[in-house]
């Protein structure tokens, strides 16, 4: 109902979580620009389903009746209320009161939102004595039950629900669509920690974000276009918080025209795709624009690139309509566990969508099934090309062969098909090597011999082995060739250089680092070198290798291995 424009954001608060308006207008003053207003943000927020009620008709005549009913229907006729129906009604007499009512009971509930995962708007929070913390709102989607365990975005704080009402009865269940009050505990939780614009939330749903891609429209009533990077208030669900505009397609955004936006938020929200948001000018004393969310997760950067805005596309249709275009991009995959959080839907469910598709899930991601063939092809293809470009080599390591693709993967989705070729046998691994499986690295008769011999000292002297010299020295090989066989062989994940011209066997440096990691505390070069047995100044070489590689963490004199790293060059033997 309309009301001063000081009061406008109360109602944005409620409004965009109902699923019919009854837009009030009095029989005696007419439409205001009160009533102007709060119509626009009705359409704005896609409300096509309502009544008018004119008021005060008690002390107007049949004549003025039929006029002001003529206006309205004109100022209906451009939004989604059209044609909605328009009913005179007087509180005094109680003319038209009661059928009123049965009109409203008769629109129904919408259905919305009852799937997915709960979704809370809080518009007011308070102590309630005996009780503690009690939020209030309107559940958006879902259902909210006692004992239920749910986070309050953007906070991150969590909370379970001691009790609850919905429509102010006692309940044990609230659905979407109710206004409902949750009793909430939890060990940080407190009236100052929870303010209006919150969102109380399933876990899975505690996304918060600053960057929003929408569907920007701009009332026709603006007698200037908007510019881009505009500073505006923004209204989503129960928030609201200062942001700007950054237009995706030009600079300016004419009357009454729509357009790619990317909303920058001066603080984080929660935001799903779907949403209705209100933007009002920045003194904040009328509404500029209404948007829908199309992603809540924009990118920081590139948002104006012709990829992201043919991304925003195809997200800008229905659930059922937007993977196959997802999948048909130049991208190649949908990420499933950030598309269903976007769109609140169920993992079931976006595997659903991803079947109807033609899709397969493979790990975290989703590809068409001639997604997958053509990058089989292409990892097939790269390494061939290399094999026979360096036939002496012993293959590609995966980085190496991700950067040479004809299509570049991110490094995640990469390693995801990458692993679908190993265990398809269409590639092997050897050390840290990537090659075919007909591809294999031989050495000539003479330097099998040599390394032989070689492989055989480094086995016996493993902590402290010979250097190229002593090798060569040894047996009599030219030390340049013997350097050269140590370096092949190092890039076969034979052997590793761990100093210059000082190598070690792969599985004795996964050794070493197993023994460095049994201190279990930072320790001494001394007490590494008294482990091994094998001098200080070749424990520190292997030291300052491993620090160099980030196997351990230096502090001062002492060190420590790093957990992560303790498998970088193989399990330790016998394990």
């Amino acid at each position: 109902m309309p009301g001063h424009e000081r009061f406008v954001h109360n109602m944005l608060a409620g409004a965009t979580g109902i699923d019919a308006a009854l837009l009030v207008v009095s029989a005696v003053e007419g439409i205001k620009p009160q009533t102007v207003e709060h119509l626009q943000i009705v359409d704005l927020l896609g409300l096509d389903r309502g009544i008018v009620a004119l008021t005060k008709s008690d002390l107007t005549d049949d004549d003025q009746i039929l006029e002001r009913m003529a206006e309205v229907e004109t100022l209906l006729a451009s939004t989604s209320l059209k044609g909605a129906e328009i009913m005179p009604v007087s509180a005094l007499t109680g003319q038209g009161v009661d059928e009123l009512k049965a009109k409203l009971l008769a629109l129904g509930e919408s259905g919305k939102g009852a799937t997915g995962f709960a979704r809370l708007a809080v518009d007011r929070c308070f102590v309630l004595s005996g009780a503690g913390v009690v939020v209030t709102g309107t559940i958006h989607a879902g259902e909210i039950k006692v004992d239920d365990r749910l986070v309050l975005t953007p906070s991150g704080l969590e909370a379970r629900v001691r009790s609850l009402h919905a429509q102010n009865r006692p309940a044990v269940v609230g659905r979407a669509g109710e206004r409902c009050a949750l009793n909430l505990t939890g060990s940080r939780l407190s009236k100052e920690a929870i303010r209006r614009g919150d969102w109380v939330v399933s876990p899975e749903l505690h996304v918060p974000t600053d960057r929003i891609d929408v569907r920007l429209k701009l009332l026709a009533s603006e007698s200037q276009p908007l510019k881009h990077w505009s500073p505006v208030h923004i209204h989503l669900g129960s928030a609201h918080v200062m942001g700007r505009v950054a237009l995706l397609e030009g600079d300016r955004l004419a009357p009454a025209a729509s357009g790619l936006a990317q909303l920058v938020l001066e603080e984080k929200v929660g935001a799903l795709a779907g949403d209705r948001v209100i933007l009002r000018d920045p003194s904040a004393t009328r509404t500029l624009a209404g948007a829908t969310v199309i992603d809540p997760f924009g990118p920081p950067r590139n948002r104006r690139a012709e990829r992201r805005r043919s991304e925003l596309a195809a997200l800008g249709d229905a659930d059922a309509a937007v993977l196959p275009k997802l999948l048909r991009l130049e991208s190649g995959f949908v990420e499933m566990a950030r598309f269903g959080q976007s769109r609140n839907l169920r993992p079931a469910e976006v595997e659903k969508l991803l079947s109807a598709a033609g899709g397969e899930k493979l790990e975290a991601y989703g590809f068409l099934a001639e997604t997958l063939a053509a990058a089989r092809t292409d990892i097939v293809e790269s390494l061939k090309a290399f094999h026979q470009a360096k036939a002496d080599a012993p293959g590609l390591q995966p980085e190496r062969l991700r950067v040479t693709l004809k299509k570049r993967w991110p490094a995640p989705v990469f390693r995801v098909l990458l692993d679908r070729e190993v265990k398809a046998k269409a590639v092997m691994v050897d050390g840290p090597f990537l090659r075919l499986p007909g591809h294999s690295l031989t050495l000539s008769p003479r330097d099998e011999a040599l390394w032989k011999k070689i492989s055989a000292d480094l086995a016996r002297e493993r902590f402290k082995p010979p250097r190229v010299r002593d090798f060569a020295q040894a047996y009599g090989a030219p030390e340049a060739e013997t350097r050269k066989l140590l370096q092949r062989l190092a890039r076969l994940g034979r052997v590793v250089e761990v100093a210059p011209d000082q190598y070690f066997l792969r599985p004795v440096v996964a050794e070493m680092i197993a023994i460095a990691h049994t201190f279990g505390r930072d320790f001494s070069a001394a007490e590494f070198r008294d482990k091994l047995d094998n001098g200080r100044k070749v424990a520190i070489l292997i030291l300052e290798f491993f620090d160099r590689h980030g196997v351990t963490v230096r502090r001062g004199d002492l060190r420590r291995v790093v957990p992560q790293k303790l498998e970088q060059y193989g399990p330790p033997p016998g394990a």
